[in-house]
């Protein structure tokens, strides 16, 4: 999904806030001033050499590239002036030692293997070192079996095939790339009987539907494959061994066979040439509608022994090391209070947009930081300046890290702000809607390199000119064009997981923003293969790496106004706002789902189903689940007109918070320090305590997508209506407390 259709989908799960509160410049004259400052240290050109440097080689964990990474971070660092040091976890990284893929029947052909080179891209050719392509944390095996499409592998393409009676049992699954995080496909694979999983990138999704294939263009070419980790991070990220703990040498660990999160099947991707070969012989019913993909063929299900393809998988299960890069800028007045960015330096192959575009923006804010140190200007609060490891086989670097230091982190972190791969375009950003108000003065404070405008500005533009289009989803139009047409604040969206905040946020109740650009550049189809490269960051996704100079900015006025302000500037009214439609949506799936499981009763009395069926690709009635009963929802209603009251009335308390007595304001200050840890519940989400924070959290079934007030919600979609009724009161408990504190605040303030 382009950061911008990820925008206008996301804007749609939150609504503004109504409070009375003035929009207020959050940085004062000698603040803009730093600012500028700050500004002029940032460089493309640094941003250039850093980013061809460090995407020379393939950096996956535990290679000689990756830790040669970290060491040169940590020399600039130091350069820089910061306190620095290079943090080292013992993680299980499983690395391919063999794969195999072969189609038996009817005939043999050899598939999968490396990517080819491309004669315009240097670096395709220098791959000594690189893995061929895999998914991390599948369980390796040896199978031969007949092959299953399975469209996006989602459990409504799973209701598709039982109805027309076709099992995956014994079988290999072929799913492609979208409708859901790429761990659920193998993983559902696996829940339903198959031996197998194969996953492709369609080009309808991702490929020649979209935009030209690499070279001539950026979209992923035929024989591009989509790496990628399949643990199962909706249980936890990190380690699979340490759930909860610290990957230290010493800590206690799981057993693979035990840790939940990996899988038992053997799992490859494949590109969409080799798709195409297994695809063009399988036999069944043609498939149309949204199940039929992009390729130029027929698409039928399979799973008779005409088609039969060998997969196997081998892998070295041990320990590998982690190398954070830390870097610590003292803070003068408050040093036990931690601004904390963030952004990975491990890839799949070369890594040079996803993640080095965002880290070579990081590593130009440090340095920008620094100049400002040597000039005599010292944060009021401390500032931790993180390069993870290991993000992308499952978080590992950066949940390992914040694991090992809870104890520390719940007392003195304050905010946590992330970013990964960058791109030209618009600003996108996620994250707790408290500091949603943050993220657009920052904006609005930054110039949009290719219209003078503010990048707020340009947000606002493509959402109004997408809407005139037609573009975007109704469900939007309330939300996010309102907020463009009247020049307020813009929506941000709600954070699952995918990145590096998610052991901040949903762990440890940490307020968190993940922030970057995209949507105009022409590229997208490198995402996790060999020609994610310089070549192709320089010449599709971001030339010249304007827009990495432009996040730059926009987190440098971030950092600096979190680190420098008497309080993180947080508008509590947008939380209250947010959850208020949260609220909403909950009550409307459950009145949704009840109408319509007395839809599928009265259709199947009535044999609908049957009357309809197709002679050429019979189905029969899905199987009914019974009616959603009622679900009382009074507490969670009551818990969120509550929390709205207390969070207009705090923020109208805090517009005049600097008039109050001195011992006042320490008061609200000290109240208002952990308030987003309020929001968690130590029992956790039903099935997977790790996951704590009631108000956001990974989808189960969709991974990376947020699912808010996720205790109510998936319990409703997944028909568990005692753990709905019970995470009710515990999610109205959690809202009664944020209030109970925002009162308090109040209190102070009268």
């Amino acid at each position: 999904m382009t950061i911008v259709a990820r925008l206008l989908a996301t804007a749609a799960l939150i609504s503004l806030s109504t409070a009375g509160v003035a929009r207020t410049a959050v940085a004062p004259p000698d603040a803009k001033a730093l600012e500028q400052a700050f500004d002029a240290q940032i460089s493309s050109t640094d941003q250039l050499a850093w980013l061809k440097d460090m995407s020379s080689a393939p950096n996956h964990v535990g290679s000689p590239h990756d830790r040669a990474n970290a060491e040169m971070q940590l020399a600039l660092f130091k350069q820089w002036g910061w306190d620095a040091r290079i943090e080292t976890f013992q993680v299980l990284y499983p690395t391919p030692l063999s794969t195999t893929l072969e189609l038996v029947a009817p005939e043999r052909v050899m598939l999968g293997g490396q990517e080819p080179a491309v004669a315009e891209d240097a670096s395709t050719a220098n791959l000594q070192g690189a893995l061929p392509p895999y998914v991390a944390y599948q369980g390796d095996g040896d199978v031969t079996a007949p092959v299953v499409y399975v469209n996006y592998g989602m459990p409504d393409d799973y209701d598709a095939l039982a109805a027309r009676g076709i099992t995956v049992k014994g079988k290999i699954v072929l799913a492609r790339y979208g409708g859901g995080w790429r761990g659920l496909k193998p993983k559902l694979a696996q829940e339903h009987g198959a031996v197998g999983c194969l996953i492709y990138s369609d080009p309808v999704d991702d490929g020649y539907g979209e935009r030209d294939p690499y070279p001539h263009g950026g979209g992923r070419p035929e024989t591009g494959v989509q790496r990628g980790s399949v643990q199962d991070i909706t249980q936890y990220p990190g380690d699979p061994l340490t759930p909860g703990v610290g990957a230290t040498a010493g800590a206690k660990r799981l057993t693979r066979a035990t840790a939940p999160t990996i899988l038992k099947i053997p799992a490859l991707p494949i590109s969409y040439r080799d798709a195409t070969k297994i695809m063009s012989r399988l036999e069944g019913p043609v498939i149309g509608g949204r199940a039929r993909g992009g390729l130029a063929l027929a698409y039928h299900w399979g799973g008779t022994d005409a088609v039969k393809v060998h997969l196997a998988v081998k892998s070295d299960w041990s320990l590998k090391p982690l190398y954070d890069v830390i870097a610590v800028m003292r803070g003068a007045t408050r040093p036990d209070e931690w601004v904390v960015r963030g952004n990975h330096h491990d890839g799949w192959v070369f890594g040079a947009s996803d993640p080095l575009t965002g880290q070579v923006a990081l590593m130009s804010e440090a340095k920008a930081l620094g100049a400002l140190a040597r000039t005599g200007w010292r944060p009021e609060r401390t500032i931790v300046y993180a390069s993870w490891d290991g993000e992308e086989p499952g978080l590992l670097g950066s949940t390992e890290w914040v694991e090992a230091h809870a104890d520390e982190l719940v007392r003195k972190a304050v905010v946590y702000i992330n970013t990964d791969g960058n791109g030209r375009g618009f600003l996108s950003a996620e994250g707790s809607h408290d500091l949603q108000h943050f993220v657009n003065a920052a904006a609005r404070d930054v110039t949009d390199p290719q219209t003078s405008v503010s990048v707020l500005d340009r947000l606002r533009a493509i959402v109004r000119a997408g809407a005139f289009a037609g573009t975007e989803r109704r469900d939007v139009d309330t939300v996010a064009l309102d907020a463009a047409k009247s020049g307020g604040d813009m929506p941000i969206g709600a954070l699952g997981s995918g990145s590096d905040y998610s052991a901040f946020l949903q762990h440890l109740g940490i307020p968190s923003l993940n922030v970057g650009f995209g949507g105009e550049g022409g590229g997208g189809g490198s995402y996790h293969s060999v020609y994610d490269s310089f070549y192709h960051v320089t010449k599709f996704d971001d030339p010249g790496l304007v827009y990495g100079a432009v996040l730059s900015k926009t987190i440098g006025r971030l950092v600096l106004r979190a680190a420098d302000s008497p309080r993180v500037p947080a508008r509590y009214g947008d939380f209250a706002t947010t959850v208020a439609r949260y609220v909403s949506e909950v009550k409307k799936l459950a009145a949704d789902q009840r109408e319509k499981d007395r839809a599928l009763r009265d259709l199947t009395r009535d044999d609908v189903f049957k009357l309809a069926s197709h002679p050429e690709d019979p189905t029969i009635a899905p199987e009914g689940k019974g009616v959603t009963p009622l679900i009382d929802m009074l507490a969670i209603e009551d818990a969120s007109d509550r929390l709205a009251r207390s969070a207009h009335a705090a923020d109208a308390v805090l517009e005049r918070m600097p008039t109050l007595a001195m011992a006042a304001q320490v008061r609200m200050l000290a109240l208002l320090r952990d308030i987003d840890q309020l929001l968690l519940d130590h029992a956790g989400l039903p099935g997977r305590p790790w996951y704590r924070n009631l108000i956001y959290a990974p989808g189960t079934l969709t991974g990376y997508g947020a699912k808010t007030l996720p205790g109510v919600r998936e319990a409703i979609e997944q028909r568990r209506f005692a753990d709905a009724t019970a995470y009710v009161a515990r999610t109205a408990a959690v809202l009664n407390a944020y209030a109970d504190r925002l009162d308090a605040v109040v209190s102070v303030g009268k």
